[in-house]
Parts: structure tokens; C-alpha cells; sequence
């Protein structure tokens, strides 16, 4: 695991693939997050109480920074495609298993997930999008999207500029 500086992981945290692993600067990672894939955390990102990042090795995760992921948020990088091509299960051997989907979670700089939001493979938050609590994202958003529901719908868009500015303090640009 490679982890820049001011970095803080709560002793109870687990990482399968932890040499798959690199975190930015400024990050808390709280109690009971638990991941299975490739992780990329970038700067200044809140990983909250009880968050599961599913997906195996052959899973990603990206947070690009200034993200904030509450409390008991799935994201799913990998699963089964739940068909009629084969049996489903992790313990299944690999000439009798089904299709399986394993495509990156991407939440660009600024994006939120909320709550026990779900939020499924090949999804990316765009920049700015906020996910609310409990909805479920399924694919792509746009930028300063507010997203709600199961499916996630987008509600309203909301301005960034003073998003944006406050990053700039930091020296960062989007």
C-alpha cells in the first residue's frame, strides 16, 4: 500500500489487495470499510464508517479526489450477470461459472456517494455529481448532477463555482 501524508485508517479496516493500493493526501478511511479490488484514493477523500468496495483482483475503484464516500455505500466493481450461463458463487469452479461483469467505479473530483447508496459496475460520478442517499447508479452521470432514486435520476444541477474556488485554495485545478 502506498499512502501520502496526512493519512488516517482505522484499525479495523480491510484490504485484500493492499500492494494494489494507493491513497493521496489528506484522507480518512473509518471503521469497517472493507475492499476487495484495486483501490486509487486521491486527495482530500472521507471514506466513512461501514463503506464495502466489492470486486475482487480484477476490480477497480477510483477516487479522484475531494470525494466523500457515507456511511454503508456499496460499490460494486465486479459481480455475477445473474443469466442462464452457468452457476453463480465465488466457490463455483471457473469452467462452470456464469458471466461476470468487471468494470471500474469512477467518482470524478467533487463527486459524493450518500448513505447506503448502491452503486454498481462501470458507474462514474462525474464531476461534482452528488448521490443520494439510498439511490442506485447504474452507468454514467453528468457533471454537477444531483442523482436520486433506484434507478438514479437526475434531479437538478447545481453550481460548482464555489466548489471549484475553494479547491483552487488548496492549489488544485479541475
Amino acid at each position: 500500500m502506498i499512502t501520502g501524508n496526512d493519512v488516517y485508517i482505522s484499525e479495523d479496516v480491510y484490504i485484500k489487495h493492499s500492494d494494489k493500493v494507493i491513497i493521496g493526501d489528506h484522507v480518512a478511511i473509518d471503521k469497517g470499510f472493507y475492499c476487495t479490488t484495486n483501490l486509487k484514493v486521491g486527495d482530500y477523500v472521507h471514506i466513512s464508517p461501514y463503506v464495502t468496495c466489492i470486486g475482487s483482483i480484477r476490480g477497480h475503484f477510483v477516487s479522484e479526489g475531494f470525494n466523500n464516500i457515507m456511511a454503508g455505500a456499496r460499490i460494486i466493481c465486479g459481480s455475477d450477470r445473474f443469466d442462464s450461463s452457468g452457476l453463480f458463487g465465488a466457490m463455483i469452479p471457473e469452467h462452470l461459472k456464469g458471466k461476470q461483469i468487471f468494470q471500474p467505479v469512477v467518482m470524478e473530483p467533487l463527486s459524493n456517494i450518500g448513505t447506503n447508496a448502491i452503486v454498481l459496475p462501470g458507474s462514474t460520478l462525474r464531476k461534482g455529481v452528488l448521490l443520494t442517499a439510498g439511490s442506485l447508479l447504474i452507468g454514467d452521470t453528468e457533471e454537477w448532477g444531483v442523482y436520486k432514486g433506484n434507478p438514479a435520476k437526475l434531479v437538478k444541477k447545481i453550481d460548482g463555482s464555489t466548489l471549484i474556488n475553494s479547491a483552487r485554495e488548496l492549489g488544485y485545478e479541475f
